[in-house]
């Protein structure tokens, strides 16, 4: 079995940076990809940013140039740093991670609202 537990989120005002955490335990042979999605109130789970193993990145265009994933693969952790923060960004920020084998598993998820 693999946890997966999301720390980070809060209340920051417009234009204000957050960073989130995320650490994988358990059963783990390997993790090809962490990431990031996001649900906003009455909208569908989205991708914030993908990080595979070897450092490729895919990432929602919404957030380029303002977020920054990075993972540490010694530690499974994956962190996402926000910066410039919209109240469009207002959402739970969901970790995925996704071992060797194919299985997929969810954080929590952690609240973060964006709003002066």
């Amino acid at each position: 079995q693999v946890q997966v537990v999301e720390s980070g989120g809060g209340l920051v005002q417009p234009g204000g940076s957050l960073r989130l955490s995320c650490a994988a335990s358990g059963s783990i042979f390997s993790i090809p990809v962490m990431g990031w999605y996001r649900q906003a109130p009455g909208k569908q789970r989205e991708l914030v940013a993908d990080m595979f193993r070897d450092e490729r990145i895919n990432s929602a265009d919404s957030v380029k140039g303002r977020f920054t994933i990075s993972r540490d693969n010694a530690k499974n952790t994956v962190y996402l740093q926000m910066n410039e923060l919209k109240p469009d960004d207002t959402a739970v920020y969901y970790c995925r991670v996704v071992v060797t084998g194919g299985d997929l598993y969810w954080g929590q998820g952690t609240q973060v609202t964006v709003s002066s």
